[in-house]
């Protein structure tokens, strides 16, 4: 058998195998959200909670990631789910995302494990009614199906953008995400949609680099992150933020930097931090 030969023969059984045990279904249409402008009258959005959980797509048999791969469920889970499309998040509480992820993950997991999971449900992709309208039709859907896995994001309203940023904080403070604005009268249009706003906190904070990575591709030859230690000696990287000159000549080992983050990981790990600025030395 020639190389060439071999070679083809080669590629060809790789692609199979990997289309047959490939659990990738279809990049569902969904709906995703725009950050918040202060210029919005908040009067006009119900507001939920951010979850922090994974984004589900319900296609009516099967549960989709937000990249299309089926989650392997048991069919106790969605027992008595409809047949229409449900927009949402597989959720196990707050501050659980690792846990949540780890399980969406895995291709065989006991039915026990997935009695605490909830469905949340925030929107009917194929109801062509306004949000508002969405928001009555998924608690009606909860009624009428009776399980203890499928649920409805509580929604609510404020007066101002005084009230909203008090509930923000009240969220974050019992260890939610932020909050997510759905314009009352908007219809589910797939893709970036500025009808739909989401609203986190984003804190500053202060650690010491300890170390550089080494830059990969277009950052070849320069600092791929900073090595940094928290005051409370969490050590983790900061690629994010960090220009093509800062790179090049970036913070020396020693120095202390400021970073931004939303929120801490289960271990308390700065989660997405991304670098502002040096202090200068005093």
């Amino acid at each position: 058998m020639s190389k060439r030969l071999y070679f083809l023969i080669s590629v060809i059984t790789s692609l199979y195998c990997f289309t047959t045990n490939s659990e990738v279904l279809s990049i569902p249409p969904i709906q995703l959200a725009t950050k918040y402008k202060q210029d919005i009258d908040v009067t006009e959005y119900l507001i939920s909670e951010k979850l922090d959980g994974v984004r589900g797509y319900w296609d009516g048999s099967n549960m989709l990631t937000r990249s299309g791969r089926k989650v392997a469920l048991p069919s106790s889970f969605t027992l008595g789910f409809p047949n229409t499309a449900i927009d949402g998040e597989l959720w196990l509480g707050r501050n659980r995302f690792e846990d949540i992820s780890a399980l969406v993950r895995r291709k065989q997991v006991p039915d026990k494990e997935w009695l605490e999971v909830k469905f949340m449900m925030f929107d009917l992709p194929r109801n062509s009614g306004p949000f508002v309208e969405r928001y009555l039709a998924m608690k009606m859907l909860v009624e009428q199906t009776a399980s203890i896995h499928l649920q409805v994001i509580k929604q609510d309203s404020v007066a101002s953008n005084e009230e909203l940023f008090a509930q923000l904080d009240s969220v974050v403070d019992a260890g939610g995400e932020g909050l997510m604005l759905h314009y009352q009268r908007a219809h589910y249009a797939v893709g970036r949609s500025e009808y739909i706003v989401k609203l986190k906190p984003k804190y500053d904070a202060e650690a010491l680099v300890i170390g550089h990575t080494l830059g990969k591709g277009k950052y070849r030859g320069k600092v791929g992150a900073l090595i940094v230690k928290t005051p409370a000696g969490i050590v983790f990287n900061i690629g994010s933020g960090l220009s093509d000159k800062q790179r090049e000549n970036p913070p020396l080992v020693g120095s202390t930097i400021t970073y931004q983050y939303l929120g801490l990981t289960q271990k308390g790990t700065p989660r997405f931090a991304t670098f502002l600025r040096q202090r200068p030395s005093q």
